[in-house]
This record gives structure tokens, C-alpha cells and sequence, in this order.
């Protein structure tokens, strides 16, 4: 095994354990019935400095870990899907976060070759709209009965549900902190191509 190989895997394997910490700990950070997403950051920059496939790895434990706190009741939202379908719930932590993962590498990859500062905010952008998204889309055609009682446990229809408890709360949290985030991940992604 040569060194740039031993650096790839004990770089990956520090990226999965502060997804692991970091996921735990955001499970008690709730905006409405799910728990917000700080993953995303170290994601972001594996996939950036490791490539998609690596993103999509580290995207997987994303995945394994919010499918751990919606299994053992930690986060209330995915615990209610867990219970109606715990196979289309395991699909759905899975396919988003590697998703997230190997779509934000494949932005950087493409975008930073012009512009580092432009492709790590394309990957800040991409990784949480391709979560939320999958997640909104899986919900609303797997669990339409879960997410109407949802809306109207709120008072609200679907639409106005997803936009502003589901959307407008998690997803612009998850957003704001990668953009402020960003100028952090862009030191970090010059000082590793400074010394590559």
C-alpha cells in the first residue's frame, strides 16, 4: 500500500467518525419533527478532496446513522416512517445521503478545476437541495398518508406543510450553515491543494 493510499483511508475513516459524532449530536437539534443535518460539512469536503465515490461512501454512514435515530426512536419524524415502512425507510436514508454525498464531489470536481471558491459553494448548495429534495420527493409519493397527518396535525395543506415546516425550517438551516460554513471549507480545500 503506497502513502497516498494510507493518507485516503485515514483521511476517510477521520471524515466518518465526525459524520458519526456530528449526525448524533444534530439528532437533538429538532426545527419541527426531524432533526437538522451537520454532516453535510465534513461530507462536503471528503467528496471534495476524495472525488464523488468518496462522497458517496461518506454519505452512506450519513445515511446508516440517521437510519440508527429514526430505528431507535432518536429522531421522532424517521422513527413515525420507521414504524409505517422500515424498508422504504432504510432505502430513503440511504439513497439521499449517498446522493448528497457523490452529487456534491461531482460538483466540485467539475466546477473547482475553474474556480476552488465557486465549486466548494456549488457543493455546499447542491449536497443539501439533493437531501431535502430526495427526502420531500420519497415522502410525498411513499408516505402521502404520514405526511398529510403531519400537515394536518400543523393546520396546514401539503404544499403549505412541506414549504414551510419541512422546507422553510430544516432546509434553510442546513443551507445557512453550509454557506457560512464555506469560506472555512475553501481554506481548507487551497491548503490541501498546496500541498498535494
Amino acid at each position: 500500500m503506497n502513502h497516498k493510499n494510507i493518507q485516503r483511508m485515514t483521511g476517510l475513516a477521520l471524515f466518518t467518525a465526525i459524520i458519526v459524532v456530528l449526525q448524533l449530536v444534530s439528532t437533538f437539534v429538532r426545527f419541527g419533527p426531524f432533526s437538522i443535518t451537520l454532516a453535510l460539512i465534513p461530507i462536503i469536503v471528503g467528496a471534495a478532496v476524495y472525488g464523488p465515490g468518496s462522497g458517496a461512501y461518506l454519505g452512506g454512514v450519513f445515511g446508516v446513522v440517521t437510519l440508527a435515530a429514526s430505528a431507535f426512536g432518536w429522531d421522532l419524524g424517521g422513527n413515525v416512517l420507521w414504524n409505517a415502512q422500515p424498508l422504504l425507510t432504510a432505502l430513503i436514508c440511504l439513497v439521499k445521503g449517498i446522493a448528497a454525498g457523490a452529487a456534491a464531489g461531482a460538483v466540485y470536481r467539475a466546477l473547482a478545476r475553474k474556480n476552488v471558491t465557486g465549486g466548494a459553494l456549488a457543493a455546499a448548495v447542491v449536497s443539501p437541495v439533493v437531501n431535502t429534495g430526495l427526502f420531500l420527493l420519497a415522502l410525498y409519493t411513499l408516505f402521502p398518508d404520514v405526511l398529510a397527518a403531519w400537515a394536518s396535525d400543523a393546520g396546514a395543506d401539503v404544499a403549505t406543510y412541506i414549504l414551510t415546516g419541512l422546507v422553510g425550517v430544516n432546509f434553510l438551516v442546513e443551507l445557512a450553515v453550509n454557506l457560512v460554513i464555506n469560506p472555512v471549507i475553501v481554506r481548507i480545500l487551497r491548503a490541501r491543494n498546496a500541498f498535494a
